[in-house]
């Protein structure tokens, strides 16, 4: 969970006027605002030549940087973009993959550029492509760094569209649909271990996009979108997903300056996104200027009203606490009832998994709440039962979350101090 610093995007990393790209980058990932760094690259950005991943300067910059300021990585390769000349495919691509003419539009992209897309359904384009996700969930599935992946869809920036062109370059909707339950379905089977995020879009252009987004829940994948304000499909698939599902909003911020806020009814732009943003109940969100990206565009709006992105930083995702641990005993067993409350605006994304230990380790008693649980604003009881004879008091309360077989600690939401390793002392206290 947390706030998503937006390291590049599809018009590529921060443009310093002084100072290196690394001083940028390290700006960006230091701010204490951000828990998640994001890359959305092209997939020509990453591969030069069959059989090999070559990452850009700024992708290599982003993992060091989180590293170092002890953050997590999330990332999007681009099969299709309408911001760059000539496409997303590696040039190694050209003469084996046909493309299909679209026209211009002056609504999105390059102004005056001719549009191509790919036939995602073509051989040699599925060799290609699954080459590539194998070699890059080879390297990134499971990693310690990376939080989730954007899923590879149709269209520009890969989010299942190619609005305002209507159609597809594929000759049936049946064509298009195969072709990419065929994509996600590989990649959902590489990334075994790490989430991958698919996009909420409407089948606006007929490419089975329902499907995917069905087959993105069922495999315990996660959601994202794009926006929050055009289409209200998308609102209702974020706002009433399975509990246990995470989502990710990108809706980009204004600045700072007087003539970008946009105050509408004595309300910023800002906000009111922000306001949005909480009743759909996301896992993350974006700190992210569009196509404007520096730390200083970020800071010249979060300096001035700090109030609304910090509440939201400190209530994004969920929040888990033992409101209640009452103790019992039952024939010399002992015994603990847990009333976990989530302070949070989500589910878990996962299975919240409870440790029971003593000071001592000489024993350590576990058991894990049903997925997505505790709900926000709920309360969800667990019985933990322990070694006959135990005192009770004294012990150690822990957490983790589990996410396709994945185990990470989770931190207390509570008032109390926890110790060192982030477990909670049991003491009366009533």
């Amino acid at each position: 969970m947390g706030m998503v610093t937006y390291i590049c995007d599809e018009v590529g990393p921060p443009k310093p006027k002084y100072g290196s790209l690394r001083r940028a980058i390290e700006k960006l990932a230091k701010w204490e605002l951000g828990d998640v760094l994001y890359l959305r690259v092209d997939w020509r950005d990453i591969q030069k030549e069959p059989g090999k991943l070559e990452f850009p300067e700024h992708w290599n910059l982003t993992f060091e940087m989180a590293k170092k300021y002890g953050k997590r990585v999330a990332f999007r390769v681009q099969l299709m973009s309408p911001v760059i000349e000539p496409q997303s495919l590696p040039d190694f691509l050209n003469d084996k993959v046909p493309m299909v003419k679209l026209g211009t539009t002056d609504e999105i992209g390059i102004k005056g550029k001719v549009h191509y897309a790919p036939r995602y359904d073509h051989p040699e384009f599925m060799k290609a492509f699954k080459e590539m996700d194998n070699l890059l969930a080879k390297k990134y599935n499971g990693h310690e760094l990376v939080e989730y992946v954007d899923t590879c869809m149709y269209g520009f920036w890969g989010e299942g569209h190619t609005w305002p062109f209507e159609g597809s370059p594929l000759p049936d909707y049946y064509t298009a649909r195969d072709t990419f339950v065929e994509i996600f379905e590989h990649q959902a089977a590489n990334w075994s271990k790490t989430p991958l995020t698919t996009n909420t879009q409407p089948d606006y252009n007929h490419v089975g996009n329902a499907e995917v987004l069905e087959k993105t829940i069922r495999s315990y994948n996660w959601l994202r979108t794009d926006t929050i304000f055009i289409e209200n499909e998308q609102i209702d698939v974020l706002s009433n997903r399975p509990p246990w599902i995470g989502a990710t909003i990108e809706q980009g911020i204004t600045k700072g300056n007087t003539g970008d806020l946009r105050v509408v009814d004595g309300l910023m732009r800002n906000e009111n996104i922000i306001a949005h943003v909480k009743d759909v109940g996301p896992n993350y969100f974006s700190l992210w200027n569009w196509h404007d990206i520096s730390l200083e565009n970020l800071m010249s709006y979060h300096d001035k009203y700090p109030k609304a992105l910090n509440n939201l930083a400190i209530t994004i995702g969920y929040r888990v606490r033992p409101s209640w641990i009452w103790s019992f005993e039952k024939e010399g067993y002992p015994g603990l009832v847990l009333g976990l409350v989530n302070d949070g605006i989500s589910g878990v994304p996962g299975s919240l998994r409870i440790h029971v230990r003593d000071t001592a380790n000489t024993f350590e008693v576990s058991g894990s709440l049903d997925p997505g649980y505790p709900l926000p604003g709920k309360v969800r009881q667990a019985v933990i039962m322990l070694p006959k004879d135990t005192q009770w008091e004294g012990l150690r309360l822990s957490a983790v979350i589990e996410i396709k077989g994945v185990r990470r600690p989770v931190t207390w939401a509570c008032a109390q101090e926890l110790e060192d390793d982030g477990t909670l002392i049991l003491k009366r206290n009533l």
